[in-house]
């Protein structure tokens, strides 16, 4: 007899003998009858076992609790009609058992997968097996695998080959640091976990392969958040004699194709932005469009103001920018408590603090009494539309801090005001972001995405001269101020890559030393190509409504990168050391954080 799906039982199986293999979600003894919840991956059915009837599969069945697994055979026939449970897919049906065996006992378990007595993340990750038992956490791995056979399903059909790159790669340091992995065999020697196939897919287009997808394995070094961890997986793409419209197209294409799989309704085209308009309008390269509380350039309104911190600010260089809340938040009645609390987030992005333009009353009130004339605050009040009860908050500063200060402040504000709607979904496209940004500390020019990011043909000539005004051909693709991909247009010529490099304080030697087998492929014919990537573990955490790419992966890492399941990263035996050509120095903590001496020789 073929197994069944707990949660496959219908009304129309009424009468059927069924064999269920699950494990034991609840039970319930009621007056001389058992009711047990079975449980698996499918969803979850009632059994009753009536003792009178069936005494064996009574017998056999007497020491079963919560996270046994069983095996049952019996009838399904259909509940009464006051028994029918509406909150359950099954909840028509009953299955009534004649016969069972025990596969397999359960200890109690530190907490109950089914969510009802909360557990600590800790020991949910401690008991990640147990912890996937949870429906939700099922239903959102079974959605991440409708997702990503669907993402394929759609590249080949536009022609992509599904390509494999290497994960022992060589250490190419640019931004994040990288996993190394010594060499056994080449003693001194490292490879180096992909940061991204990047590289590698390049080569392939220099291949002739002119359109690849991979869902890759990516690993980085750095300091984790809700969504990010040390090793996640995203959607890699190449093509061959692109320009940007045709990529669009194709990301659009593929959300169009995925979103409705979670129920979202998506509108394409998405609507675009350049680096600098989402910058000066939002304080953000991925701007957060659920609601308004769009930035207003004041500087032109407050050139000549009395007020020093305007005008002396201003002929620094600098601008004065604002957004307003509507009348309709009561925001006018802000406390000095609060405006002390925006202030201060101001200041964590560099800011000297922030000023408020308050209307209430039929007045306009600015917080530092007597230094603007009324035509000013008129004036200020138009720009603004700033409506009866609304406040406006104001900030001074060079025109970075100004926009990551009111950045912030215009997500803190939307959240406290409750103005984010739920349930919307707002994409858009962020081109033309600058080719490099300067690093004060490290004196020099870094890439604002990556090195091979083609800059702007409109902007070659200030490659040399002025390359902080060179704009690149990157995109990122953004979602309710979520960056869930991005890419450009790659450089396809050495020259071009070369000169690139230099900007970067990359010599022709270190060039060489790093990338030599790069440069060397884009000499022998390489097509015009560029792509993008997205974050699998972040797309299919917006479309399963969490709040945290772990509840999307089946066994991630702690904030702290550790494994708590498996204790990972842990010590080595000495041995293996030795036989890397590796010594410890000092003192390392094991998982406990109690210090302990590494061995080995080197």
């Amino acid at each position: 007899m073929k197994r069944l799906g707990a949660g496959t039982l219908t009304p129309q199986q009424v009468g059927e003998t069924v064999r269920l293999q699950a494990w034991v979600h609840r039970r319930r003894d009621l007056g001389g009858l058992v009711f047990l919840d079975l449980r698996d991956r499918s969803g979850v059915v009632q059994a009753v076992v009536e003792p009178e009837d069936h005494p064996q599969a009574a017998a056999d069945l007497e020491p079963v609790r919560a996270e046994w697994v069983v095996e049952v055979r019996g009838t399904v026939r259909r509940r009464t009609e006051e028994n029918i449970n509406p909150d359950m897919a099954t909840g028509e049906v009953e299955v009534v058992v004649s016969e069972a065996e025990v596969l397999s006992p359960s200890e109690v378990p530190p907490f109950s997968p089914d969510g009802k007595v909360e557990a600590s993340e800790a020991l949910r990750l401690k008991y990640r097996y147990l912890d996937l038992r949870s429906q939700e956490l099922q239903r959102n791995l079974i959605l991440r695998d409708k997702v990503t056979l669907e993402i394929l399903n759609y590249f080949h059909e536009h022609d992509f080959l599904n390509l494999e790159t290497p994960i022992l790669t060589r250490s190419t340091p640019e931004g994040a640091r990288d996993y190394l992995v010594p060499s056994r065999v080449h003693r001194g020697r490292f490879y180096a976990l992909p940061q991204s196939p990047q590289i590698f897919k390049q080569i392939l287009m220099v291949a002739g392969m002119e359109r690849y997808v991979q869902i890759a394995r990516c690993f980085r070094d750095e300091d984790l958040r809700a969504d990010r961890q040390p090793e996640f997986t995203q959607v890699d793409v190449e093509l061959s004699f692109p320009d940007q419209e045709e990529v669009y197209e194709l990301v659009e294409g593929l959300f169009r194709r995925v979103f409705p799989l979670a129920g979202i309704d998506i509108e394409t085209p998405f609507p675009r932005l350049t680096w600098a308009e989402a910058m000066a309008r939002y304080g953000s390269d991925r701007p957060d469009l659920r609601f308004g509380l769009e930035i207003q350039d004041l500087s032109d309104l407050l050139a000549e103001s009395a007020f020093r911190g305007f005008s002396q600010t201003l002929a620094d260089g600098g601008v004065v920018r604002a957004f307003a809340l509507p009348g309709s938040t009561g925001a006018a009645a802000a406390s000095r408590k609060q405006l002390d609390g925006w202030a201060e987030i101001a200041r964590r992005h560099g800011a000297m603090g922030v000023l408020a333009l308050r209307r209430r009353d039929g007045e306009v009130q600015f917080q530092v009494k007597g230094v603007l004339s009324d035509a000013e605050e008129a004036a200020l009040v138009e720009r603004l539309e700033l409506e009866e009860g609304g406040i406006a908050l104001i900030v001074a500063a060079q025109e970075p801090v100004a926009c990551a200060a009111l950045g912030a402040l215009r997500l803190e504000l939307a959240r406290h005001y409750e103005l984010v709607p739920d349930g919307v979904y707002k994409f858009l496209w962020v081109t033309d972001f600058p080719l490099v940004e300067w690093d004060e500390d490290e004196d020099r020019w870094f890439s604002t995405h990556h090195p091979f990011t083609h800059p702007d043909p409109r902007d070659l000539d200030k490659l040399e001269s002025d390359p902080g005004a060179v704009r690149s051909l990157a995109y990122d693709v953004v979602l309710n101020g979520m960056e869930l991909g991005g890419g450009s247009i790659r450089i396809h010529r050495s020259d071009l890559q070369a000169r690139v490099f230099s900007l970067l304080g990359i010599d022709a030697e270190e060039a060489e030393q790093r990338f030599g087998f790069l440069l060397e492929a884009l000499r022998y014919g390489a097509p015009p190509h560029g792509g993008i990537a997205l974050g699998l573990d972040r797309l299919v955490m917006v479309l399963a409504g969490v709040a945290s790419i772990r509840d999307v992966i089946a066994f991630p890492k702690t904030t702290s990168a550790t494994c708590l399941m498996t204790e990972a990263p842990s010590p080595v035996d000495p041995r293996q050391l030795a036989e890397l050509g590796l010594s410890l120095t000092g003192k390392v903590k094991d998982q406990g954080g109690k210090d302990s001496t590494g061995e080995g020789e080197g």
